[in-house]
């Protein structure tokens, strides 16, 4: 004669077992985690970038809006310059697309030049404005 009553944990082991995290969870925790590393390793090419008329370099300046990393790791950069008639508009958007390229991780990089809203110095970080004498 079979039995049919199922075998039952104890509530020891029950208790001691870790709860389980979805891998669909794990997984956007993982992905999070790498963007937030990506994120950061482009943001340090971008301050090795320097306008060749203010001796800061371009992130401190605050010709980078954004940094924005898709769930495929493309990487699409908001940048503008400080005017329109600036001498690096024919370069500088160049040199932060072919430098983001080289970072381990991205799969690909699109630089957007923008004018809304117009650079001015109120954009400039504290430490931008310390190196050049405004503080």
């Amino acid at each position: 004669m079979e039995s049919s009553a199922k075998p039952v944990e104890s509530s020891a082991t029950a208790q001691n077992q870790p709860e389980s995290v979805s891998p669909d969870v794990a997984a956007a925790a993982v992905t999070a985690a790498e963007s937030e590393a990506l994120r950061e390793r482009i943001v340090e090419v971008l301050r090795s970038i320097y306008d060749p008329e203010i001796p800061v370099n371009i992130y401190e300046i605050g010709l980078i809006y954004s940094v924005d990393i898709d769930p495929a790791n493309a990487v699409n950069i908001r940048m503008t310059l400080t005017s329109p008639a600036c001498p690096a508009a024919g370069t500088l958007p160049g040199e932060v697309e072919d430098k983001t390229r080289r970072v381990e991780g991205g799969t690909d990089v699109k630089v957007d030049l923008v004018w809304d809203p117009t650079w001015t110095p109120a954009l400039m970080s504290e430490t931008a404005k310390l190196q050049l004498g405004m503080l």
